[in-house]
C-alpha cells in the first residue's frame, strides 16, 4: 500500500521521520524553495491560488500528481496522533505523530468495523475509508452562526446556491450541517484513493463557482483566504452526505506542535458572538 500524507507548510519547519509523510511547500509559486519540501507549483497545480485557497493548493496538487493508494493532509503544526504524551523535555512531538504502522493497524480495525474482506496492506488499500480529526465543538454556536459571526455568512449562503445548482442532492446535508455545533476542521483527513478523488471532484467545482460570486479586491489579505475556510465547512457537508450512503468514519486525535492559545481563542470567540467583532488575523 503506497501512502502519502502531505504536510502543508508555507515555511521551513521540522517534519516527522516516517516515510509516509511528504513535506509540501504550499503556495510555492513565486517563492524561494524550502529545503526538503516538494513545491506545489509542479505538474497540474493551482499554487498561485494559495493566498485564497490556503492548504487546498496542496490537496489539489496531491490529487493531480500523486499515484498513492492512500492520500492525506496534515499541517506543519497539526498532526494526527494516537499518543497521549506531549511536550516533555525528554520527548519531542515528532515521536507522537501517527506512524504508518499505526495507520495500518487502524485500517485493520476499520475493516473489522465494516465487515469487509481482509486485504493485504502490501498489495492494496481498502476501497473506501476516511479518517478525520476528532470533532471541534463550539457548544453555543452552530457552524453557520460561528462563520457568520467571525467572517461573512454570505459566503455560505452563496455556497448553498451553488450546491443547489451543481449537486442538489447535497442540499439537505448542507442545511443539516449548518445547524451542527461541531465539525471536522482544518481540512485534515486520510482517505483511500477513491474517497479522496470523490471529495476533490465534488469540492473544487463548487469553489470555482464561489470565486465568480465574490469580489476579492474588496477584502483584506486575511479575508481573501475565505475559500480555505469555507471548504472546512463544506467538508462536513460532503461527509454527512457520504455517511448517509454508508461511509464509516474513524475520528483521530490531533496533536498541535505549538499549544493552542485558549485564552485568546475563547476571548475572540465570545467577542465575535456577543459583540459582532470579526476575526482580523490568525491566532
Amino acid at each position: 500500500m503506497k501512502t502519502s500524507i502531505i504536510i502543508a507548510s508555507h515555511k521551513a519547519y521540522t517534519t516527522p521521520y516516517d516515510k509516509m509523510y511528504l513535506p509540501l511547500h504550499v503556495g510555492a509559486e513565486g517563492k524561494d524553495p524550502l529545503d526538503g519540501f516538494t513545491p506545489d507549483n509542479t505538474g497540474d497545480n493551482i499554487s498561485k491560488k494559495n493566498p485564497y485557497y490556503c492548504e487546498l493548493t496542496g490537496m489539489y496538487w496531491a490529487w493531480k500528481n500523486l499515484d498513492s493508494d492512500v492520500i492525506g493532509l496534515v499541517h506543519y503544526r497539526r498532526y494526527f496522533t494516537l499518543q497521549r504524551k506531549q511536550y516533555r523535555k525528554t520527548h519531542h512531538w515528532t515521536d507522537s505523530v501517527l506512524t504508518q504502522a499505526e495507520l495500518e493497524s487502524l485500517l485493520s480495525m476499520y475493516l473489522e468495523q465494516t465487515d469487509d474482506i481482509r486485504l493485504s496492506y502490501t498489495m492494496i488499500a481498502p476501497k473506501d475509508f476516511l479518517l478525520v480529526p476528532q470533532k471541534r465543538k463550539y457548544y453555543i454556536e452552530s457552524l453557520y452562526s460561528h462563520y457568520a459571526h467571525t467572517f461573512d455568512g454570505h459566503h455560505l449562503d452563496l455556497s448553498r446556491e451553488i450546491i443547489d445548482k451543481l449537486c442538489p442532492e447535497y442540499l439537505d446535508a448542507f442545511d443539516e450541517t449548518m445547524k451542527q455545533t461541531w465539525g471536522y476542521m482544518w481540512n485534515m483527513l486520510i482517505a483511500s484513493r477513491d474517497v479522496y478523488d470523490r471529495y476533490m471532484s465534488w469540492l473544487f467545482p463548487i469553489l470555482e463557482e464561489l470565486e465568480k460570486g465574490i469580489d476579492l479586491s474588496q477584502l483584506s489579505s486575511f479575508e481573501q483566504r475565505l475559500f480555505g475556510r469555507v471548504s472546512e465547512i463544506l467538508f462536513n457537508v460532503w461527509v454527512n452526505q457520504e455517511k448517509s450512503k454508508g461511509l464509516i468514519l474513524m475520528e483521530i486525535p490531533v496533536l498541535h506542535t505549538v499549544p493552542e492559545n485558549w485564552p485568546v481563542k475563547v476571548k475572540s470567540f465570545l467577542s465575535a458572538k456577543i459583540f459582532g467583532k470579526k476575526y482580523k488575523a490568525s491566532f
